[in-house]
């Protein structure tokens, strides 16, 4: 019998058309909740599961869960079932909801993609990884201490600090700069492109992406 799919085209809109087993995927977007984060550096996994939901013929429109201290959108690729959230517990406390949106929807630390920005690595790069410590993010510290340290990770480059001498705190909490808004769409463009893949494979390989223009 011949199995028919149809892989989402970069930017539009993604259905893909798939046979076989169901699936799960829990996507977590990490930041801070509040109108002052906005366009944040620290925001960017909001930012990036904001556009995905938004592009997602079949996601709903975001729900506030405060029983499960997120909001929440839900929906299908395929034959996976894809629940997205973004925690409003502030970033230090993410793991919070994600643990009870994981224990509510029965789903694994294997089938979770967090994600979040990385200081470490330069702006315009984004790297995958399954599973591994939180590098020092508070947001991934919290998440691997309630949930493990299974999870995928999407991680979006936002570094180096400049000025160098800059506290880092204060980095991440301000705005991208022009040059990089600029970036953003391409950016987007890029992590919607690697979800819409790990959700179509069901994998999330080491990888390194590069999205300047």
């Amino acid at each position: 019998m011949a199995f028919l799919q149809k892989r989402p085209q970069l930017g539009d809109a993604v259905r893909l058309y798939t046979l076989g087993q169901n699936k799960t995927a829990l996507l977590v977007g990490l930041g801070n909740i509040g109108a002052e984060y906005d366009g944040t550096r620290h925001n960017i996994g909001f930012a990036c599961l904001d556009y995905f939901v938004a592009k997602t013929e079949d996601m709903s429109p975001w729900m506030d869960k405060k029983d499960l201290k997120c909001q929440l959108s839900t929906g299908r690729v395929g034959d996976t079932r894809v629940i997205a959230i973004k925690p409003t517990t502030f970033m230090n406390l993410s793991g919070e909801a994600v643990q009870l949106v994981a224990h509510f929807y029965k789903v694994a630390a294997n089938q979770t993609v967090l994600l979040h920005d990385e200081l470490d690595i330069d702006f315009g790069n984004i790297r995958t990884r399954q599973g591994g410590s939180s590098a020092g993010h508070n947001g991934i510290k919290s998440v691997t201490k309630l949930f493990g340290e299974e999870t995928g990770r999407i991680r979006i480059g936002i570094g180096p600090k400049q000025p160098p001498e800059i506290d880092s705190a204060d980095f991440v909490l301000a705005r991208f700069n022009s040059d990089e808004t600029a970036q953003m769409p391409y950016l987007k463009q890029e992590v919607n492109a690697l979800l819409s893949e790990y959700l179509f494979s069901g994998q999330l390989p080491a990888d390194t992406r590069n999205f300047i223009v």
